[in-house]
């Protein structure tokens, strides 16, 4: 303590402030440091969230004690990383947050009182909001809205009306949603009312663009083409080009040939029904056969009433007799086949495929002499090539399709330098794993150079406080041991500079004085040196116990 004070006492009073300044200033940067990294540690716990949802929240966090922080105008609020989970738990326990409008918990308190108009409103409220939750867990979308209009039934059919929606998206920051999502959306909206069609459903961003397109029917004659006939056209063209690619990369590479497709489609779509007939085969269908048989008697004696009449004291004498018919009805019909055939639309009635195929460069001669000679592929390779476009694409040419096959040198080619002259492409090293503290200094790259200033800053200061406050200090008086002192007069001037026709003749007799007193100055530092170098051979060991002396006694 004594040896701090005796340092302090040292000091000047300029030095005490640049040290106090130092302090303050290294300080102030590691406290800002530490503020920066317990700010740096907050994480969003719910972003975009509407004011009375944000206020609930920020409620929740005061009751149980933990530390938030507010951004994006009060809609998105952060916690420590460590309180993150932890936070999000607590708040769905308790409900919270309550994004967009109420759903189906409009139903959870019954109201026996409502009209049955007030509990339709209420059905369509709580299905908008619903749908409004679906439509926001989308990634790209931060905020939705949902506008239905229920189908009105009635018994008659010119007073009913089909159901209709809206969704209106906002879209996060530098985010863009796909056309697939749009029709995923649509969908959505569509199977979650009863009679809604995706093509009733209307689906548009903020700045009023809309983003789904209405679906036209094609006609039966398929003279109007539509935007999905186009892009099944393009889809079966591309799916062509692909596959031919995949078969002819392994043998030309990727840059060796070009592909193409063009496709002619059927729009049209609808049903076929055909009955064939075969004479030659018959089959029956029916039999029917009937047999009748009818009896009757015969009466003897004189005609007449009396003959009729029973008696019963005779028996007339009768003999027996019947007629027997049979009728069979048999139905023949020739053998007949019925086909029902659905036609789909977009069959391929004609395709049209063309492969060119790059020449390889072969070169000729030495020095000035040497030239370019371009080299064709064999008609071999040129038949191998249509054999296999022809059998992975379908060609059939009794569908009138239409192959070509040619070869012609690229641009790349013609312009190809000769082997040797071009630079070698550069080696790419190996990915090298990191260690953590190369991740670590990686991560905060960017600090290390403020940092860095800071420091040498921080030790210029320092150092240069140092510097100044040893050149302030007296200088001590050494005390020279006998063996080291010199002679106690110097020796006289040159006599050169007391002749006549010195030049310092013409100088005043100050300037002489003081030119001497130099010359001698330094005549008697060189013979002082000369002596120690003297002593210093001569005893090294008493030569160390003066210089020992002297850092003992703190001289420099």
């Amino acid at each position: 303590m004594n040896e701090l004070t005796k340092l302090l006492s040292r000091l000047t009073f300029t030095q005490k402030i640049s040290i106090v300044v130092v302090v303050l200033v290294a300080g102030g940067a590691i406290f800002s440091f530490v503020h920066w990294k317990h700010e740096d540690d907050f994480r969003p716990l719910y972003t975009s969230m509407a004011p009375e949802d944000a206020s609930t929240v920020v409620q929740k966090l005061k009751e149980s004690g933990v530390e938030y922080r507010l951004g994006d105008n009060g809609s998105t609020v952060l916690v420590p990383s460590a309180k993150l989970a932890e936070s999000r738990l607590a708040l769905a326990a308790a409900g919270l947050p309550k994004s967009g409008r109420i759903g189906y918990e409009l139903f959870d308190k019954s109201n026996f009182g409502a009209t049955e108009f007030v509990e339709h409103i209420n059905y369509q409220r709580a299905l908008e909001g619903e749908l409004e939750r679906s439509v926001m867990s989308l990634a790209e979308v931060e905020q939705a809205r949902v506008h239905l209009t229920l189908p009105k039934e009635s018994v008659f059919l010119d007073q009913q009306q089909p159901a209709k929606a809206s969704v209106m998206v906002k879209l996060r920051p530098g985010a863009q949603i796909s056309p697939q999502n749009v029709a995923a959306v649509t969908h959505l909206v569509a199977s979650a009312v009863q009679g809604l069609a995706p093509e009733a459903v209307s689906v548009l961003d903020m700045d009023g663009n809309l983003l789904s397109r209405p679906r036209r029917a094609a006609t039966a004659d398929g003279s109007e083409i539509t935007s999905e006939t186009l892009e099944v056209r393009q889809q079966i063209e591309h799916g062509l080009v692909a596959k031919i690619s995949e078969t002819v990369e392994p043998l030309l590479g990727p840059n060796g040939f070009r592909a193409g497709a063009s496709v002619d489609l059927d729009l049209t779509s609808g049903e076929q029904q055909e009955e064939t007939l075969d004479p030659t085969r018959s089959v029956m269908l029916s039999s029917q056969k009937t047999e009748e048989s009818t009896e009757r008697a015969a009466s003897s004696g004189i005609p007449g009433t009396a003959s009729n009449l029973p008696n019963p004291g005779s028996t007339p004498n009768r003999t027996s007799g019947g007629v027997s018919h049979r009728t069979e009805n048999i139905t023949y019909q020739s053998s007949r086949v019925i086909r029902h055939t659905r036609i789909p639309q977009g069959i391929i009635k004609r395709m049209s495929l063309a492969v060119l195929v790059d020449q390889t460069v072969r070169w000729e001669g030495e020095g000035a002499a040497r030239k370019r000679v371009l080299v064709p592929p064999t008609p071999e390779t040129l038949k191998t090539i249509k054999d296999l476009v022809a059998a992975v694409t379908g060609f059939n040419t009794d569908r009138g399709d239409q192959l070509i096959v040619e070869t012609l040198p690229f641009e790349s080619s013609l312009n190809a330098a000769p082997p040797g002259s071009s630079a070698p492409a550069p080696i790419t090293a190996p990915a090298v794993k990191l260690t953590p503290w190369q991740q670590f200094l990686k991560k905060y790259q960017g600090l290390l150079l403020p940092a860095s200033i800071g420091v040498v800053v921080l030790l210029g200061l320092v150092i240069g406080i140092l510097k100044r406050g040893r050149k302030r200090r007296p200088a001590p008086e050494v005390e020279m041991p006998a063996q080291l002192q010199g002679p106690a007069s110097a020796e006289p001037p040159a006599a050169a500079l007391a002749g006549g026709e010195s030049p310092a003749s013409q100088l005043d007799a100050a300037e002489v004085q003081r030119l001497e007193a130099v010359q001698a100055e330094a005549h008697g530092r060189e013979k002082m040196a000369d002596r120690v170098r003297q002593l210093a051979k001569r005893d090294p060991a008493a030569t160390a116990n003066v210089l020992r002396a002297w850092m003992q006694d703190g001289h420099t």
